[in-house]
C-alpha cells in the first residue's frame, strides 16, 4: 500500500510542511499565519501553455524524471519527489538550473512536481 503524501501550505507565507502522519480527528488542522494552512491537491492534466507533468524515462535500475517548464525567478519548478510504499526521494530546484532529476526505478512510485505559481502535479510510474 503507497503511503499518503500529504503537503499543506499556508495562503498568507507561502510556508509548506509535508505531514508524516494524517490526523482523523476533527480540528486537526495545522494553523499558519493564523488559518489551516490548505493541502495541496496534485493536477493530473496540464492547465497552463507550460508544461507541468513530470514525465520519465527508465534507464536500468533508475529513471530520469524531467519537467518541460521553465526555470525564470519568478515561475519555476520548486522540487521534484517520487514516493512509493517504502521510498520518498526529494530534490529541490532553482531558477536556472534544468528541471531534471534521477532517482532509483520503483515500479508503483509516484511522481510529484511543484511548480511556484501553478501548484502541484503528478504522474504514475508503471
Amino acid at each position: 500500500m503507497k503511503h499518503e503524501f500529504i503537503i499543506k501550505k499556508c495562503k498568507a507565507c507561502d510556508t509548506m510542511v509535508k505531514v508524516l502522519q494524517k490526523c482523523n480527528d476533527e480540528g486537526c488542522d495545522i494553523i499558519c499565519c493564523g488559518e489551516p494552512m490548505q493541502t495541496l491537491l496534485p493536477n493530473s492534466v496540464d492547465a497552463a501553455v507550460e508544461k507541468h507533468v513530470p514525465t520519465y524515462e527508465k534507464h536500468g535500475d533508475e529513471i530520469v524524471v524531467r519537467v518541460n517548464h521553465v526555470m525564470e525567478q519568478d515561475h519555476y519548478i520548486e522540487w521534484i519527489c517520487m514516493v512509493n510504499d517504502t521510498t520518498e526521494c526529494m530534490v529541490t530546484l532553482c531558477p536556472g538550473q534544468t528541471p531534471e532529476v534521477r532517482f532509483p526505478y520503483r515500479a508503483n512510485s509516484t511522481l510529484y512536481a511543484y511548480c511556484n505559481k501553478h501548484g502541484l502535479w503528478k504522474t504514475e510510474v508503471e
